[in-house]
């Protein structure tokens, strides 16, 4: 197999490993664009699941601020958003890190 390849792949397959670092570390340490243009799409997605954090901090915030006792639908709706965020994006990743095996 060539190692353009196996790289490529390793930066979907790293969601399960290495998370963020991994593509982030090849796509500055690879001198081949087309290792470099999966290790960003890859990057770019596994960011995704992040998207709800700061809602739910702010929310959880909130409710700790105005001593709130009720219950809290922001942060279990934010928590839940991202978790099914990140099994979607893991879905994407294997799809993404076969197809590049594959051809």
């Amino acid at each position: 197999m060539e190692t353009k390849k196996v790289l490529s792949a390793l930066a979907y397959f790293s969601f399960m490993f290495a998370g963020i670092l991994f593509p982030a570390i090849l796509y500055f340490a690879s001198d081949e664009m087309e290792v470099k243009q999966h290790a960003k799409r890859a990057l770019l997605s596994q960011l995704i699941p992040l998207i709800p954090i700061p809602f739910v901090l702010y929310s959880a915030y909130h409710l700790i601020v105005t001593g709130q006792t009720d219950f809290p639908v922001l942060v279990l709706a934010g928590i839940g958003i991202s978790i099914l965020l990140s099994m979607i994006v893991l879905i994407w990743n294997l799809v993404q890190g076969v197809r590049v095996l594959k051809n």
